[in-house]
């Protein structure tokens, strides 16, 4: 399998970089002290429709045809790359598609069509609503945006990690969440082309570890069931590309339970005072569960990768 080159990432920070904001590495004196790392954090919940998502379909509607553009896009979505497709369809002047699990956070859905997309709810999770948006896109001719399993999209996340690295190149770690692979991939390949040393650790619910098992295994595993309440991590399948560059660009996988990762998601809200979504907590969950394996005083990044929080699951956490 061919995996992306420095030149791929480069051309896609080229058409990238005009549409999306610079996100800060906020430092974390608490979390640092706690873990006895040197800890920063990179927020991506300060980008651009929320979440890190608009990175990607931006690079790849730049390696579209016309014609492919003229069809206008269709995508499947938990929320994020949702919002993604719609405002990077908005600003290349295409009309864009998406389906998205009737359970959708209602923010992101009202997000999405004030993005000027159309929105279709079906299902209860991503695999199901990938089906549905598979049947339309056949019947109505439009073109197929995929939200991890795309070495153009994957190369537009990597985006990310670009500049984490222009930031801080002396990061040992960096700590990312893992729903099909799309951004673990990116951020690994694009560092690894910079920093061949940096170790790459990826976070996955345990009641949803696709990727765990398929790395275990040697082989795409498909999920019989998912027991996952965070929509960023819950999917029965990873991709076939994602897979791949994991097994050969990711140094660890670690497990939580979707309780440690909601209880960080509160911690970094009542300590760093900034508003995450289940996902984004992965990787901070990961260091203060003890599951960041690295030496005292390593430089530490966790990637926080989005903000669209849905209020009324953090109402169910703490007063419920």
């Amino acid at each position: 399998m061919e995996f992306l080159s420095k030149g791929d990432f480069d051309r896609a920070r080229e058409q990238v970089k005009p549409h999306v904001h610079h996100t800060p590495l906020l430092t974390s004196r608490i979390l640092s002290g706690l873990t006895g790392f040197d800890i920063r954090l990179k927020a991506e919940l300060f980008q651009r429709t929320g979440s890190y998502k608009i990175r990607g379909p931006l690079n790849k509607f730049s390696r579209l045809s016309k014609e492919e553009r003229d069809r206008g896009v269709i995508c499947s979505s938990a929320g994020n790359h949702a919002q993604g497709v719609a405002l990077a369809a908005a600003i290349n002047g295409m009309k864009s598609v998406v389906v998205m699990a009737e359970n959708a956070t209602p923010s992101k859905v009202q997000a999405t069509r004030g993005y000027g997309a159309e929105v279709v709810l079906h299902g209860t999770i991503w695999d199901e609503a990938n089906e549905k948006c598979k049947q339309i896109c056949a019947e109505r001719g439009l073109t197929y945006i995929h939200p991890f399993d795309d070495p153009h999209l994957i190369a537009g996340q990597g985006t990310l990690g670009m500049e984490i690295f222009d930031d801080w190149a002396e990061a040992d770690v960096v700590v990312v969440p893992i729903g099909g692979g799309g951004l673990i991939s990116g951020v690994s390949m694009a560092l690894k082309n910079l920093n061949p040393k940096i170790k790459i650790i990826g976070v996955e619910s345990s009641g949803a570890p696709a990727m765990n098992q398929s790395v275990e295994q040697g082989r795409l595993v498909t999920l019989d069931r998912v027991d996952c309440a965070i929509d960023g991590l819950k999917v029965k399948r990873v991709g076939e590309y994602t897979f791949e560059v994991v097994r050969h660009f990711v140094d660890q996988l670690v497990m939580l339970p979707d309780e440690k990762i909601f209880e960080a998601m509160i911690w970094i809200m009542s300590h760093c005072k900034l508003v995450v979504e289940g996902a984004a907590a992965a990787s901070v969950a990961a260091v203060l569960n003890g599951l960041v394996k690295a030496p005292p005083g390593s430089k530490v990044v966790c990637v926080l990768s989005g903000g669209n929080v849905n209020l009324d699951q953090i109402k169910g956490l703490t007063w419920n």
